[in-house]
């Protein structure tokens, strides 16, 4: 019995390890939580899926696995009992600073991805309609403070330009041959959006905050930034006078899977000129083809500076700070 319970009593993950490397990360991912949270009086669910993650020194053979999931219960527990609205990337904080305290680790990283539901209005109707949305928060704990992002993920539909024209080459044409005048087809197509074919679009928007700061970034803005990039907002629900309205206003604004990332980094850059150069920001559409078998995608991600330079000069920014750079340069 003394045996046993001696080696029960045993800090083993606190052991020295059979060979002394430190590992970059350790820790638990697909921790799956129903958040609630009281807002205005009613209470609201979102689905969060977690992981953490601290980095392991050469002397401590592992982490306490089962303190990750402690810290995340009392985390959302706090949560549920205030009334602010919920930011992923506040709770990816607290639960990243206790995660790195009880874990007495030199690091603690936390990631959520939450589902969260908006209701709007359709165009025309006016009809309200629920879209699920994902939110995205981030964490780096460390002594020097703790490194946020918070980030969206939204759907919209794209037209492409380049078939556009071709549509729009060859009708010019059969109208020039029909009759009409030069200034007769540009008053047509001016009236009239010219066909191309469609991509539902798939835009994330991420912002990074350093150290020290303190500044809140609402989601919705970020939302707004996301779908005004792509050709069109879509709704879940729409009456026939929306999806005309919806499908004529991204005929009128084609646009490329490049062009939405650039109108994401402009919209960025005009609408949260509080930030400093020192903040983060990663932009990423992918375009689901319908002509195509395969999907395309662009990105830009770097420090907010960065891009301010580049926009003011033209000049091609060489080096772009990744997320995953600008994360592990927490606390160095």
């Amino acid at each position: 019995m003394r045996h046993t319970l001696s080696a029960q009593s045993t800090d083993v993950q606190a052991q020295p390890p059979n060979l002394r490397v430190s590992l970059s990360r350790a820790g638990v991912t697909e921790i799956e939580k129903i958040v609630r949270i009281r807002q205005h009086g009613e209470e609201q669910l979102f689905s969060a899926r977690l992981q953490c993650f601290v980095d392991l020194g050469p002397q401590q053979k592992g982490a306490h696995m089962s303190r990750f999931e402690e810290v995340a219960n009392e985390v959302i527990g706090e949560v549920v009992l205030g009334e602010a609205g919920f930011k992923a990337e506040a709770l990816a904080t607290r639960i990243a600073e206790l995660v790195r305290d009880r874990q007495e680790a030199r690091r603690a990283e936390v990631t959520i991805a939450a589902r969260y539901p908006e209701h709007k209005p359709a165009p025309v109707s006016g009809i309200l309609t629920q879209e699920i949305y994902t939110l995205y928060g981030m964490a780096v704990a460390s002594a020097a403070g703790t490194r946020r992002l918070v980030g969206v993920a939204a759907q919209g539909i794209t037209a492409c330009p380049c078939a556009q024209q071709l549509v729009m080459g060859s009708s010019r044409e059969r109208l020039l041959q029909d009759g009409f005048s030069e200034d007769e087809i540009d008053r047509i197509f001016d009236h009239v959006p010219v066909a191309t074919h469609n991509q539902r679009g798939l835009g994330t928007l991420y912002i990074g905050m350093p150290e020290g700061c303190d500044t809140e970034i609402e989601a919705r803005t970020l939302l707004s930034i996301v779908e005004g990039s792509m050709s069109s907002e879509i709704y879940e629900l729409m009456k026939r006078a929306d999806e005309g309205a919806v499908v004529e206003k991204a005929h009128r604004r084609p646009r490329f899977v490049e062009d939405c990332v650039r109108e994401m980094i402009g919209g960025v850059v005009a609408e949260l000129a509080d930030l400093s150069d020192e903040h983060f920001v990663s932009a990423r559409q992918e375009n689901l083809e319908t002509i195509h078998q395969h999907n395309v995608v662009a990105e830009r991600f770097g420090l907010l500076g960065e891009v301010r330079h580049e926009l003011a000069t033209g000049e091609h920014a060489l080096a772009h700070v990744s997320m995953r750079d600008w994360l592990d340069a927490a606390g160095r």
